[in-house]
């Protein structure tokens, strides 16, 4: 019986580690896709979302009490779509707000979908997932451009050019009382990181006291093919250097209790899901605000806050931040931003999978191939629980050994069931075994054979 166990949970890690691979190489994992939720308040092919959940100019520090969001109609206009592509990934933007609605990873195959990639950013069909940026003010009667208004794209290249590092492209609004934003996108060649440069161009005829939002907008269904039996974290995170990490899941944001830091002077904001994450990130000083809104059904966003002070009539005040859109790869994304490296999420394993990650980083540095690094890793654990496994090995040979005397008794005892059980103890005490000892090595290794999966 106990060696049958041993075997099950040998070929269940062998299956899971086989699994996992499939995954990593393109093909569909064997628990399939769950089914998803339609996002109702997703986007229709060519808009945006309502304009429901543009941040609020009236919680911001000074805000007057009075003061109104300025904000256009609901019913915003079409645009039309601007397609971007560089080595690693192919960018969509609208012309209404100059906003990227979808973001293609072209070296990551989506196990979903054979041969197609990995979609981060989309808002078709039951998916909902943008990156927004707008300006707002607390000034009553203000308007300013926002993630909602119509946008003209610059000529430009739209493909990066054999042998060019950098493609960038830019939107510029259609003025709002003589006030226009323009947004620059910048991307770099292997590089899942966009520098994004808003500028406020005031040509109206009074000073205005603006800020900029930075909006990480997605529906709360998980991505498809996440396994029911175990799933990492799908949803909005922050970081501040008082607050540290936090992850806000969709549920407190629906009920409006999502506990988060709302100021700091300091961090940046996220959107995390398993393998992938976006993040929006401003490294420059000074006081932030964070602002997590259930924008529609099964739709919430995250936002980031930045003051850019008064802009005199005539005057340009531009701030520009980071983007990361892409892999969660711990090293890049610890040198980014503090803290960042902690959106790779392991669910409940994490005390283990994220020792594993870094002794399979390690080892990958060594040999310099992933397949054999896994390899190596494998043998190392198995190594590890040499011990373990020797003790339970042990253990289920005295359980052979003294058989014949346990099935003796409980012949002979079989009408008398308290004293077979008393009888039982007393030979498993005098010979020095324990009927655990074959099981409880093999329970002890479980979590770290199911945490090196969820590493992989």
């Amino acid at each position: 019986m106990r060696r049958t166990l041993l075997w099950v949970v040998f070929l269940t890690s062998l299956f899971l580690l086989w699994d996992g691979w499939n995954k990593a190489n393109g093909h569909a994992s064997f628990f399939g896709v769950p089914t998803q939720p339609v996002a109702t308040g997703a986007s229709a092919p060519g808009t945006v979302p309502r304009p429901a959940d543009l941040p609020s100019a009236s919680a911001l520090p000074g805000a007057a009490p009075t003061a109104a969001t300025p904000a256009p109609t609901a019913a915003a206009p079409a645009g039309q779509t601007l397609v971007v592509s560089t080595d690693v990934v192919k960018a969509s933007f609208s012309t209404v707000g100059g906003t990227l609605t979808k973001l293609q990873l072209l070296k990551y195959t989506d196990p979903n979908e054979p041969g197609g990639d990995v979609l981060l950013f989309d808002e078709e069909g039951s998916h909902a997932y943008v990156a927004q940026t707008g300006l707002i003010t607390s000034q009553p009667g203000v308007a300013l451009p926002n993630h909602l208004t119509p946008m003209t794209a610059l000529p430009g290249p739209r493909t990066l050019a054999p042998g060019a590092n950098e493609l960038s492209v830019s939107f510029e609004s259609a003025p709002v009382d003589g006030r226009k934003l323009i947004k620059t996108y910048t991307f770099k060649r292997g590089d899942y990181v966009i520098t994004v440069k808003n500028e406020f161009v005031n040509d109206g005829t009074t000073p205005v006291n603006a800020q900029l939002y930075l909006q990480l907008e997605r529906d709360g269904s998980p991505p498809p093919g996440q396994s029911s039996a175990y799933s990492t974290f799908t949803g909005p995170a922050m970081y501040t250097d008082s607050g540290k990490y936090k992850k806000i899941p969709f549920k407190d944001i629906e009920k409006g209790d999502a506990e988060h830091d709302k100021r700091a002077d300091s961090g940046w904001i996220a959107m995390v899901q398993h393998y992938f994450a976006s993040a929006w990130i401003d490294n420059s000083p000074g006081q932030r605000e964070f602002r997590t809104a259930k924008v529609g059904p099964n739709l919430y966003s995250i936002a980031m806050v930045l003051p850019l002070g008064e802009v005199a009539p005539g005057a340009t005040r531009s701030q520009t931040s980071l983007l990361f859109a892409g892999p969660q790869e711990e090293n890049k994304l610890a040198a980014l931003a503090p803290g960042l490296e902690l959106v790779k999420d392991y669910g409940w394993l994490t005390v283990i999978a994220k020792p594993l990650f870094w002794l399979l980083s390690k080892l990958h540095g060594i040999i310099g191939n992933w397949g054999w690094a896994i390899v190596a890793l494998v043998v190392l654990l198995k190594a590890a629980f040499f011990w373990l496994n020797a003790k339970a090995y042990g253990s289920m040979a005295k359980m052979k050994a003294i058989n014949p005397k346990v099935m003796e008794m409980r012949e002979r005892l079989k009408d008398k069931p308290q004293q077979m059980q008393q009888e039982m103890m007393r030979i498993y005490r005098e010979e020095k075994v324990n009927p655990l000892g074959g099981c409880l090595p093999i329970v002890v290794q479980m979590p770290f054979f199911i945490s090196l999966y969820w590493v992989l």
